[in-house]
């Protein structure tokens, strides 16, 4: 593969357009937006009250980037997982023709998953069908940071009537707890179904992606309870799910911040209170780990 990503659970980013507007509290510390302000300066990003802001089309040269890693993925015999990490897909504000041309080029490049992730899922369907239809090669996600846009967004996204190659759900960051198997399908369905676990009547979620919160220019990261990664953690292995724990974020759980790694004691270089059920130690001391466990779970299908 040519180039990589620091995202633990894709191989490339690579976005068709550049920009979007701010529809969540997940939204608030966007890593997209901060280098917007700070390196890039190419777009303003859309927030309530202000606008929708702008978009940018990246390059002919830089698209054609996603045949280059297809054919690279065909050589190796894996699939290379890519994802659009500074725009929505189902964005609304896009021109409909740069994602319809955007569709034709990933039904080109079939060596590739692409891991089209909205905080819109609402928006998957009608924007598929004016886009000519999802590609073969594309798993469906969406962000739920919270049980209330879990509740809303997670039924919108496995009920939205398509066919990718599996769905999945980013818990990132992570503000809360929440339990997917409270999510269940409309309907009588089968007594005790949920959209978590599978059943041959419906789609289900197919992979759980779960972080912490991390700093973004005067955005200060919100801690994660280590009991709501845990929750999250357990549900999939109860069903079956494969779980991708990518960070703790700026904070870990004050237990285990007096066992970081390299034997060091966090007392006297973090933020520490005696009641606290998280401590700010920073990304990188806080680490991947959950119980002493790195969790890497991808789908059979992204392989």
């Amino acid at each position: 593969m040519a180039e990589t990503t620091g995202i633990s659970w894709c191989d490339h980013t690579h976005s068709p357009w550049v920009g979007c507007s701010k529809v969540s509290p997940a939204c608030d510390g966007c890593y997209a937006e901060h280098l917007m302000d700070t390196r890039m300066g190419r777009v303003e990003w859309g927030r309530p009250g202000s606008g929708a802001g702008t978009r940018s089309r990246t390059s002919a040269g830089y698209w054609r980037q996603l045949l280059r890693w297809s054919d690279d993925a065909k050589r190796v015999g894996r699939r290379a997982t890519v994802f659009p990490s500074l725009c929505d897909p189902f964005d609304n504000q896009v021109d409909p023709a740069w994602r319809r041309e955007w569709f034709d080029l990933i039904r080109q490049a079939d060596g590739i998953v692409m891991l089209m992730l909205t905080k819109r899922p609402q928006n998957i369907l009608p924007l598929v069908e004016v886009a000519g239809g999802l590609p073969r090669n594309v798993a469906l996600g969406t962000t739920v940071e919270d049980q209330k846009r879990a509740d809303i967004n997670v039924p919108a996204l496995v009920l939205c009537g398509l066919d990718p190659l599996f769905f999945f759900v980013s818990c990132e960051p992570l503000l809360g707890p929440i339990n997917l198997t409270n999510i269940r399908p409309p309907g009588p369905g089968i007594a005790g179904a949920n959209l978590l676990w599978k059943t041959t009547l419906r789609p289900r979620i197919g992979w759980v992606i779960a972080g912490g919160e991390t700093d973004q220019g005067t955005h200060k990261a919100r801690p994660t309870h280590p009991a709501w990664a845990r929750g999250l953690r357990d549900q999939c292995a109860a069903a079956g799910v494969p779980f991708h724990w990518k960070q703790h974020g700026e904070w870990i759980g004050a237990p285990d911040a007096w066992n970081l790694a390299e034997g060091s004691s966090a007392y006297d270089d973090c933020a520490y209170d005696l009641e606290a059920d998280a401590v700010r130690v920073g990304k990188k001391r806080a680490g991947r780990l959950l119980d002493g466990v790195e969790h890497n779970g991808m789908p059979e299908d992204a392989a």
